[in-house]
């Protein structure tokens, strides 16, 4: 069974080792050989710009993220670069879907210019911010009643324009509530359920039904202490329990996988400590849900919600 995982820090790796090699680097969680060997069809790879990377160095670092993206991950034969959505249905046997992410807009502080040329390297998913403020608006771990900024509006119109999908995964509450109206397509890349974990990067029941209500899904992340609050390590069936809640909530085919590998070494599930490891959450998803039900938790369900977005564009 293909998989579809919306999130992974790999990136930040390969522009940050000296010796990077995509292929198979045993530091590397998603590297390609481990994405092949766990039947991953769709990759997101996140540009994550580190919080203690001077501002003025921030678009750089980006840079550099796309740089080694277009040079390492592409380099491989077999992965093809996802600049159009459409291009998912033309995946060719064997072949793994590249998609580029921008992991909140610190690196371009308040100039549209830059967002512009991250876009046109090809970004298909933008999130607003990561865990802190800049000048777009406040993320998960800043005052919840604090929005979006002006120039956030200006920002979520562009995103509009271009079609692009906007992640609501690091958004803090009242920046989650001010977006839905604005935005045209809407997702969140890696969350798991508040009511099972209390945590702010976790959506409350509300925000779930809201975003679904919006068009758009939530995909469970494999962050332990989103799993279990303060867990370092965790089991597979504390994520099932998240799925199974979600889906009980908001129906099957509207959850899907954001694992965040590379993005949380050395925390991880037991038994789903990298890419080569999705057959594990698939058998065990295949205890709770049917066949059909597994598919679209791991594929299908993000390949309708594009399909859909496609019809509408």
């Amino acid at each position: 069974m293909k998989v579809v995982d919306l999130h992974c820090d790999v990136l930040e790796k390969l522009a940050r080792f000296e010796d990077a090699n995509f292929r198979n680097d045993s530091r590397i969680s998603s590297n390609f050989e481990r994405l092949k060997a766990g039947n991953v069809k769709i990759q997101v790879f996140a540009i994550f710009i580190h919080p203690d990377i001077p501002q003025e160095q921030k678009f750089q670092e980006a840079l550099r993220q796309i740089e080694a993206f277009n040079k390492y991950v592409l380099k491989e034969p077999e992965m093809v670069h996802i600049k159009d959505w459409k291009q998912i249905d033309e995946l060719e046997e064997g072949q793994i879907g590249a998609v580029l992410s921008l992991e909140g807009c610190d690196a371009i502080d308040d100039d549209l210019e830059k967002l512009k040329i991250i876009l046109d390297a090809g970004v298909k998913i933008v999130g607003l911010t990561w865990n802190y403020e800049n000048k777009v608006g406040y993320g998960t771990s800043e005052d919840a009643t604090k929005g979006i900024k002006p120039f956030g509006k200006k920002v979520i119109e562009l995103l509009n324009e271009r079609d692009i999908i906007i992640d609501v995964a690091h958004l803090n509450e009242r920046g989650f509530y001010e977006l839905l109206p604005l935005a045209k397509k809407v997702i969140a890349s890696h969350c798991n359920s508040r009511t099972l974990c209390d945590h702010p990067r976790n959506l409350t029941d509300e925000q779930v039904k809201m975003l679904v209500e919006k068009g758009g899904r939530i995909h469970v992340v494999f962050y332990p202490p989103f799993i279990e609050k303060e867990k370092k390590t965790t089991t597979i069936e504390k994520l099932v329990e998240h799925i199974k809640y979600l889906a009980n909530l908001v129906g099957v085919e509207h959850i899907g996988f954001g694992s965040d590998f590379d993005g949380m070494d050395p925390l991880s599930v037991s038994k789903l400590s990298n890419a080569s490891e999705f057959p594990n959450i698939i058998e065990r998803l295949r205890q709770e849900f049917t066949d059909d039900e597994v598919k679209l938790f791991s594929e299908e369900g993000f390949m309708n919600y594009i399909r859909k977005l496609n019809a509408t564009t």
